[in-house]
């Protein structure tokens, strides 16, 4: 499950910059210790539990926390004008994944298929930005983080969940799920198996399909949907497997994320925990 992530109208993948200094308005990089981990997990619960209704056990803390966050590196955004934390996703990585019992996804896919891969696999989880702070330039700074990380560790493949909300009754999900069959499927050898699909709609279709931004962002890069959705019941949506062969990453966009990517190494480097 992934935060659905709503950008505001007309945003850009530019990240913006300050009014008042030369420094970039955000900064991305791998949180330091314990305690900015758990402002991430704060923020995912806000997201999460607080705005989407998910079944959550946040406890007294009001965390979402789960056995697989011990072994991921979380990607933080920071607002460079006043500290806040902006947005979390968090990196599961192929050598770390055992250690945790998995990827995250398996607990939605068989993920056989990720064993046929060549290379190096990394999942993508639990994104989110905070309400105030729904621009492009956020999504845009996260992803840099993220192909500074692919650059520095060469990985080959990245993958993870893009979630579409059920608020409808499921009408703009399967919209969606249509559009995603005609233009953005993986290939037959790269499909997962969701262990609850995502039921028939009643009714028709939505008429005007509006994909969630996570899920945009993944097919403008090049990713691929790999079958068809999980039904998430706790969180009331559907998750999509989306994988990216880093190599067939559009040109349009590599150019943007990794020449940006290439500043950021240092600095993810020397806040890795």
């Amino acid at each position: 499950m992934s935060a659905i992530i709503e950008m505001s109208p007309g945003a850009t993948g530019a990240v913006r910059e300050s009014q008042s200094s030369d420094l970039p308005r955000f900064e991305v990089r791998f949180a330091r210790n314990e305690e900015e981990i758990l402002e991430s997990q704060r923020l995912r619960y806000r997201i999460f539990a607080g705005e989407m209704g998910a079944q959550i056990d946040g406890g007294a803390e009001g965390v979402d926390r789960d056995q697989y966050d011990p072994w991921c590196s979380h990607l933080l955004v920071l607002d460079t004008q006043n500290g806040r934390l902006v947005a979390c996703t968090r990196l599961l990585t192929d050598d770390k994944a055992p250690n945790a019992g998995g990827f995250y996804s398996s607990g939605e896919f068989d993920l056989a298929m990720l064993d046929a891969l060549p290379g190096r696999v990394a999942e993508i989880g639990r994104t989110c930005v905070d309400a105030e702070y729904r621009s492009g330039a956020v999504i845009a700074t996260l992803w840099q983080g993220i192909a500074a990380h692919v650059m520095t560790h060469g990985f080959d493949y990245l993958f993870g969940c893009a979630s579409i909300g059920l608020e409808d009754g499921g009408a703009q999900a399967h919209a969606i799920l249509q559009q995603i069959r005609g233009k953005y499927l993986s290939p037959d050898y790269q499909r997962v198996r969701p262990y609850y699909p995502l039921p028939a709609v009643d009714g028709t279709l939505a008429e005007k399909v509006r994909m969630p931004p996570l899920l945009k962002a993944y097919v403008s890069l090049g990713a691929k949907a790999c079958g068809e959705a999980y039904w998430d019941r706790e969180f009331n949506c559907a998750d999509v497997f989306m994988l990216l062969n880093v190599t067939d990453l559009n040109p349009r966009y590599a150019r943007h994320f990794l020449e940006r990517a290439a500043g950021s190494v240092q600095t993810l480097a020397a806040g890795h925990a």
